[in-house]
């Protein structure tokens, strides 16, 4: 019996023992990695028709009212609804957050901006993925 006690004694002595406050981690049950989007193509536009934009551009009149942000998306997993954000700057000023649902690959999408006709100067478009990454950026004036 002492001759068993010490093999045991011995046997819990060699055993890995688990640092203090690490556990083992199941992996089975983890969540899926985020989907990995990426804008295949990005334009300002004065307008949108059957989802294509139209009168594209880099510079637009101050008194062009109201402009459009289309774009492109891949890597959206389908049947899995993503979302993704236009936001909208006037200068380094945020003017607007437009959150858009994407849910298949490729997917096209679009916003609206009002633009007061003395809101003149430098703007941009960001669009981000739901974790608030920047997958693409347009630059555009808007009255010069």
């Amino acid at each position: 019996m002492k001759r068993l006690c010490s093999i045991l004694a011995l046997w819990l002595l060699a055993a890995p023992v688990p640092a203090p406050g690490l556990a083992a981690q199941d992996t089975t049950q983890m969540a899926p990695a985020e989907p990995m989007l990426t804008v295949t193509d990005a334009v300002v536009a004065r307008s949108v028709l059957d989802r294509e934009p139209q009168d594209t551009g880099t510079v637009f009149p101050a008194d062009v009212g109201q402009l459009v942000f289309w774009t492109k998306v891949a890597g959206a997993p389908t049947g899995v609804e993503t979302t993704i954000h236009h936001v909208w700057f006037h200068g380094e000023t945020e003017v607007g957050d437009v959150e858009l649902h994407v849910a298949g690959s490729p997917w096209r999408t679009w916003s609206r901006k009002t633009v007061p006709p003395d809101w003149t100067g430098a703007w941009h478009v960001e669009v981000r993925d739901a974790g608030g990454a920047v997958l693409r950026r347009v630059d555009f004036t808007v009255g010069q």
